[in-house]
């Protein structure tokens, strides 16, 4: 008789939420697919040491840069990783205007603009020969309109948006913002704003948002049906593009016209008391779908475990 796929083990790392985690622990227990999660546990990596887990869940590595220099070491070794850590080292924001207006989505027009300060090795007159400088502040705010946005470039920083409403005062916070790279946005008016939850690539939860109260709001029927559906296609596209398993994306409705706002989000906030019980109960249910099946497929291969590595060369075994 043929063996079934042996155990799996799947981690998690994981910072300060509390709903989440142990919903997914009881969720993927429950279902009895021969799959145990648990908390990953780590006091220093050596280069050559396995990693014992299928698939890693990762939800804090954006802010702990050891968890990231390990998460890399586990894909090498063959462990799945969600999301994978090195994509998520190309989460910038000018980087995901750039891939949405590839893809054909509507997104805020967006300027890169270069750091106010540096490290005090930069001599400027000769470490910044290839910038411009002064910037063209002007032809800056012809291209976004006013008032505009000034966002932090990275994703996942905390650090909220600034309004700008004049050029004078987008000059005087730029000002301010130190070591930090910015970028200038166009403001959307917005009608309508969605905030999707995006599981696996292949499931989309549309939920009406309130971004100046940062309040979901129970409504099935607040998209009409042709705009939902290319919320849904338009947010697929973007977590496929960026090989994402486990994301939010905010839209800003304007004219019957989905703008992505924000999308770089490896981690987003799942906890109950911020999506609701019932969006909750739907993202533990897809995701320990996700995760069971991820380990499962990991489990029935002929290697163990974190024997092959990542560009399909076999991890050493030593």
């Amino acid at each position: 008789m043929e063996a079934g796929p042996r155990h799996a083990r799947v981690g998690l790392l994981v910072g300060r939420e509390w709903s989440f985690p142990p919903a997914i622990m009881d969720e993927v227990h429950r279902r009895d697919q021969n799959v145990s999660v648990e908390y990953v546990k780590l006091g220093g990596t050596a280069m050559t040491q396995p990693v014992p887990w299928a698939v890693i869940v990762d939800r804090i590595s954006h802010e702990v840069p050891y968890y990231r220099s390990f998460l890399k070491h586990a894909v090498v070794r063959g462990v799945t990783v969600i999301n994978n850590p090195f994509m998520q080292s190309a989460g910038d924001r000018f980087f995901g205007a750039s891939l949405a207006r590839k893809l054909g989505i509507a997104h805020p027009k967006t300027v890169a603009l270069p750091n106010k300060d540096y490290v005090p090795g930069i001599v400027h007159s000769e470490s910044l020969r290839n910038l411009i400088y002064p910037l063209d502040w002007k032809g800056i705010v012809d291209h976004v309109g006013l008032p505009c946005m000034l966002r932090d470039a990275q994703s996942g920083g905390g650090i909220p948006a600034t309004v700008c409403e004049s050029l004078g005062e987008l000059i005087d916070r730029y000002d301010r913002s130190g070591l930090r790279t910015m970028i200038v946005q166009e403001r959307i008016d917005w009608d309508q704003y969605v905030h999707c939850i995006c599981i696996g690539r292949s499931e989309v939860m549309p939920i009406r948002y309130d971004p100046e109260q940062r309040q979901h709001l129970v409504d099935s029927d607040h998209l009409a049906p042709a705009l939902r559906e290319r919320v849904v296609a338009n947010s697929l596209q973007l977590v496929r593009a960026l090989g994402y398993d486990m994301t939010s994306i905010e839209w800003a409705i304007r004219d019957g016209v989905p703008f992505a706002i924000n999308f770089m989000n490896p981690a987003p906030d799942l906890d109950v008391h911020t999506i609701g019980p019932q969006c909750f109960e739907w993202v533990v249910d897809r995701f320990s779908e996700l995760v069971v099946h991820m380990a499962r497929r990991v489990a029935g291969q002929n290697e163990p475990p974190g024997e092959a590595g990542l560009f399909g060369v076999a991890a050493p075994t030593g």
